[in-house]
């Protein structure tokens, strides 16, 4: 029987960027953060004399060959395991393609869960207590910085510390499921662009290598302390809305609310630097999911990735809706340069939750 698996959205809660590497990648320090929205991935495997692949999806613009992550996955992963088998892989595709959320990459671990589950491989829900143990987590972790850098960063969900490229993870104490505005307009952002633009302000500020390497490692230090001095639930100092506090490393009344969600003002997306003067049209979504200056304002607001998707996090139902009220006004009155934006309601995922609902059936 086929094996159904949630491929779910993730966003990022700050990013720093390094300046190019000379093995032409960037160093990287960033909070993943996953959501509850998925794609649905379904797979089915058998056991052969070797290895068959076949891809489809209900969206054209995705890859059916191995251009494609979860493609790439499910072959790597029976190299490494020395299998052979023929596997089908269907792709529901729920979330926007190159949009900032991982989706694709998120896709390529749910491919790993099916065939594994397929072959009779690992049992799930492979985390209990929130720990590592019980899924082979290395031997997984090395295939997948293999397939991209965002990709291991699912096989541990939740609240996870990023660095190096991106691909070197870490869990960290999860924030207490907060709602969630994802908005993703119209319009394409091209990553490798917006890295040959950060290049271009790297060389014009003079970010060596040696301080790029000192901002980073301080960076996913302040990351690492921010997120480890969670105070759960129930114990004192848990903040009046009951989600997450995070310390005292804020001062001022009006910061309350980014204390509660751990989310502290000086979290920024380093990509906004770049791709903002590109699309003005997204300085203004992010303005307009801030809401500043009313009372259903934002815990915080952010560009995910390069974008071209966009989020807001809120204490309430009623502030995200309201912020959704707010971004579909200003698309009718086209106060977003004409450009057209979905948005999705949503909450963010903790990492128990995140394996216990993964598979579907």
């Amino acid at each position: 029987m086929p094996t159904a698996v949630r491929s779910h959205a993730k966003i990022n809660l700050g990013l720093g960027i390094g300046s190019p590497r000379p093995d032409g990648f960037h160093g990287l320090a960033t909070i993943y953060q996953t959501l509850e929205l998925f794609d649905v991935v379904t797979v089915t495997a058998k056991a052969a004399e070797s290895t068959a692949i076949r891809l489809t999806s209900n969206d054209a613009r995705v890859p059916t060959d191995n251009h494609n992550t979860a493609w790439k996955m499910v072959e790597l992963a029976l190299k490494m395991l020395g299998r052979t088998a023929e596997v089908e892989i269907h792709i529901e595709k729920r979330l926007p393609v190159q949009g900032g959320l991982g989706a694709g990459s998120a896709n390529a671990v749910a491919a790993l869960v099916g065939l594994e589950a397929e072959l009779g491989i690992a049992d799930f829900p492979p985390f209990e207590h929130e720990t590592l143990e019980g899924w082979g987590t290395l031997r997984h972790l090395e295939i997948a910085a293999h397939v991209g850098s965002d990709v291991p960063l699912f096989l541990i969900g939740g609240t996870v510390l990023g660095v190096d490229r991106g691909q070197q993870v870490y869990p960290l104490p999860d924030i207490e499921p907060v709602w969630c505005v994802v908005a993703v307009p119209e319009i394409g952002v091209s990553t490798a662009q917006a890295f040959r633009d950060w290049d271009a302000l790297c060389a014009a500020e003079g970010l060596t290598a040696e301080a790029s390497a000192v901002k980073l490692n301080e960076l996913s230090r302040a990351y690492a302390s921010a997120f480890e001095g969670a105070i759960p639930r129930g114990r004192p100092g848990t903040g009046s809305s009951g989600v997450l506090s995070y310390g005292e490393n804020l001062a001022g009344p009006e910061e309350s609310a980014l204390v509660r969600t751990g989310i502290s003002s000086w979290i920024q997306n380093d990509f906004e630097r770049v791709v903002f003067p590109q699309h003005p049209s997204l300085a203004e979504i992010k303005r307009l999911l801030w809401g500043f200056g009313t009372p259903e304002a934002a815990c915080y607001a952010s560009l995910s990735g390069s974008g071209s998707a966009l989020y807001g996090l809120y204490l309430t139902r009623g502030d995200a809706e309201a912020a959704q009220v707010r971004l579909a006004h200003a698309v009718t009155e086209q106060q977003v340069h004409g450009v057209k934006v979905r948005s999705t309601l949503t909450r963010t995922l903790p990492r128990t939750a995140y394996w216990r609902e993964m598979l579907l059936h």
